[in-house]
Order: structure tokens, then C-alpha cells, then sequence
């Protein structure tokens, strides 16, 4: 059963790819009826180019096709958007405008309506009309320069933290801070996201050191990216690794009287702010002497129950058969394939099930528009003329 949350919230989706899809995604887990507005040659370019992502993220969403280059398709969005609460875009800026229905076209004909623009810098700026992809925006905000080891190169994470962080859900924040005030006022509005600005946003530790510091500090060697030794990573004796994340001296000291060391608590755990790297070094060596002794599996058994922060790092497959995320139950098994929920939990409401197929390219185009009073007719010329 789908969570009734946000029934009665109609969204246009004209994003395609990851973070647009991803934003709306969470919307129709939520309950909104979300209509996917496809190009008829192809539609999302994921359909193609990554197929089990398309899956993924766009289960329980309508297809409707529609080329926008021809007025004919121009004039069914304008009609559409009459019955719309949301529309969501990740064209560059001033596209929408240029085919006759941007936001302030799209205002005359529903003044309550939210327009949502995703894109890489936002609308204004000597960057918005650059080309970009989630590693761009990291590299701009900071994030890729912090993330890796100390004197070692930036690396790349398989999270995209910009698309889905900084881009799909700041997106869907200020879609429903938005569609809460058109509900109070009558009025909708026009939301604007840039990637690169929510994705800076996100940097508040590297942000705090350079209020404190005057300056950033070096990769690896910032409080939470390796500048602790008793919040770090460290390899055990089968090359896997764990993650001590003992910051607090609670939590420290719960692991050093679990493995029977209470000499590290006398060692500093990271240098002063005025010295270098190296006077925190003694117990990072102790640390990395110590977690080489047992295998990740080994230092699980013998920490879990010891209130210490400490856990084993999984791959992604193994991660799906953890018993906490199993007893949450966000990952479903269907055909053998992981299909993921809504993470979050509602005490009045069922949670949401990801009920609903992908759907096939425009398979739900007539039914849409005949909605709209679109006769029979009117839909095989449409079609035959190439606009749906």
C-alpha cells in the first residue's frame, strides 16, 4: 500500500537521468502522482544507458511522451500544468523559457504552481550554463578535495552525493516548503536548486574548520577525515577493514577496556592545533598493530555488544543481508533483484511498499490526455505528427 501522504499532489516530471528522477521518486513513494513527461525518441536517456537505475528510480510514475519542440506538445503541458501542483525540470537555464513554457509562462495559466528547477549551478552565475555531473559539483563545493587519504590523490566515492544530497532531496525540501505555501497563500513559487550550491551547503565540518582555522584543512587530516586516530579506518588480518568511529572518550574507552589495552587512553588522539600531523601518530600505530590481530568478522563478534562505535565496512552485497537493514525492511528482493523503500517510518501511516511498475516509454500518454478532453482523433494526429 503506498503512503497516502501527499495524495492529491499532482507532479510533472521532466528530468531525466539521476537526480531529477531521484527527487520525484521520493515524492510518489510518498504518495504524489507523479507523470513522467518523456521525449517520444528514446525518452530518459537511463533507459538506454543504465536500465536497472531507470527501474529503480521510477517505479509507480506514469510515461507520457511529448516533444516540446513542436507547439502542439507546448500546449498540452500548458493545459497539464492546470492540474498540476509540482513541475520539476533540469534543463540549463532559460531552455523552458525558449520553448514557451517557463515559469513565468506556466504562472498565467496556474498561479498556485510549485516550478522546480534542478540544475548544476542554479539559474543565475557565471557558471549556469556549464555542463556538469555529480564528480563537477563535488570538485567545486570542496567535497572532492577532502575525500581520500592524507598525501594521497582526491578519489572518486560511488555515492553521488551532489546528485542526491546537494540536488535530489534539497530539490524535494524546498518542492513541499513550497507546496505548503501555495496552500496557505494561493500562490506557488519557483524553486531553484543548484547542485553545486547544495552540495556546498553539506560541507559544514570543512566550513567549521575554516571558521576556526582561517583555512581548510589538508585531505585526511580534518577531524572526521582521518585527523583522529580513534575515528578512522583501520586493516585486519584478512585485508578487510573496520571503522572506529570512538569519538567521544566513552566510547573509547569502552573499546579499550573490550580488547584489554587501557595504556591507549593515555595516548593523545590527534596532534594540537599547533603542531603537525605526527604527535597523534603513536596511537594510530597502536591501533593499526592491534586491528590487524583479528579479522573483520572476528572484531564484530567481540565488539558489538561493547558500546564503542565500531563496525566491520561492508561491500554494497553484503550490506543487504545486514540484520539491521533486513529488520527495517527498506530492501525488497523481487525477481532476485533489490528494489529499494522510502527510509523513512510514519507512526500514522503504512509505510511506503514501491508498489507500482516501471513504466514502458509513453504508455500512458492517451489515457493522460484523454483526461485532458483530448478525443480520439485528436490523439492519433497528435501522434502521427510526432508530438506525443
Amino acid at each position: 500500500m503506498a503512503n497516502p501522504l501527499l495524495s492529491g499532489i499532482r507532479v510533472l516530471d521532466l528530468t531525466r537521468l539521476l537526480p531529477g528522477p531521484f527527487c520525484s521518486f521520493y515524492l510518489a513513494q510518498l504518495g504524489a502522482e507523479v507523470i513522467k513527461l518523456e521525449e517520444p525518441q528514446g525518452g530518459d536517456y537511463a533507459r538506454a544507458l543504465a536500465p536497472e537505475l531507470f527501474t529503480l528510480l521510477n517505479r509507480g510514475k506514469q510515461s507520457v511522451t511529448l516533444d516540446l519542440r513542436q507547439p502542439e506538445a507546448v500546449a498540452i503541458l500548458k493545459k497539464m500544468a492546470t492540474r498540476a501542483d509540482v513541475l520539476i525540470e533540469s534543463f540549463r537555464p532559460g531552455v523552458m523559457d525558449k520553448l514557451g513554457c517557463g515559469y513565468q509562462d506556466l504562472k498565467l495559466v496556474n498561479p498556485r504552481l510549485v516550478y522546480a528547477a534542478l540544475t548544476g549551478y542554479g539559474q543565475t552565475g557565471p557558471y549556469k550554463d556549464r555542463a556538469g555531473h555529480d564528480m563537477n559539483y563535488c570538485a567545486y563545493a570542496g567535497l572532492l578535495d577532502q575525500t581520500g587519504a592524507a598525501d594521497g590523490a582526491p578519489v572518486l566515492s560511488n555515492f553521488q552525493s551532489a546528485d542526491l544530497a546537494g540536488g535530489a532531496l534539497t530539490c524535494a525540501l524546498g518542492i513541499l516548503a513550497a507546496v505548503i505555501g501555495a496552500r496557505a497563500s494561493g500562490q506557488g513559487a519557483m524553486v531553484d536548486v543548484g547542485m553545486l550550491d547544495g552540495t556546498l551547503a553539506l560541507q559544514t565540518l570543512s566550513l567549521a574548520t575554516i571558521r576556526k582555522l582561517g583555512e581548510s584543512s589538508a585531505r585526511g587530516n580534518d577531524m572526521l577525515s582521518g585527523g583522529l586516530a580513534n575515528y578512522s579506518i583501520y586493516a585486519c588480518a584478512d585485508g578487510k577493514h573496520v571503522a572506529m568511529a570512538a569519538l567521544e572518550p566513552k566510547f573509547f574507552l569502552n573499546f579499550c577496556n573490550a580488547v584489554g589495552r587501557p595504556d591507549l587512553t593515555a595516548m593523545p588522539l590527534a596532534p594540537d592545533t599547533q603542531q603537525s600531523r605526527p604527535a597523534g601518530a603513536t596511537l594510530r600505530v597502536a591501533l593499526s598493530e592491534l586491528f590487524k590481530t583479528r579479522s573483520r568478522d572476528e572484531w564484530e563478534m567481540l565488539l558489538a555488544d561493547r558500546d564503542c562505535c565500531v563496525s566491520g565496512i561492508y561491500t554494497p552485497q553484503e550490506a543487504l543481508d545486514n540484520p539491521q537493514v533486513k529488520a527495517r525492511g527498506l530492501i525488497r528482493m523481487e525477481d532476485g533483484k533489490p528494489l529499494s523503500d522510502l527510509p523513512i517510518k510514519f507512526s500514522d501511516a503504512p509505510g511506503a511498499s514501491s508498489s507500482g511498475d516501471c513504466p514502458a516509454l509513453g504508455a500512458d500518454t492517451f489515457n493522460v490526455l484523454a483526461e485532458l478532453g483530448l478525443d480520439e482523433a485528436a490523439l492519433a494526429a497528435l501522434s502521427a505528427s510526432g508530438a506525443i
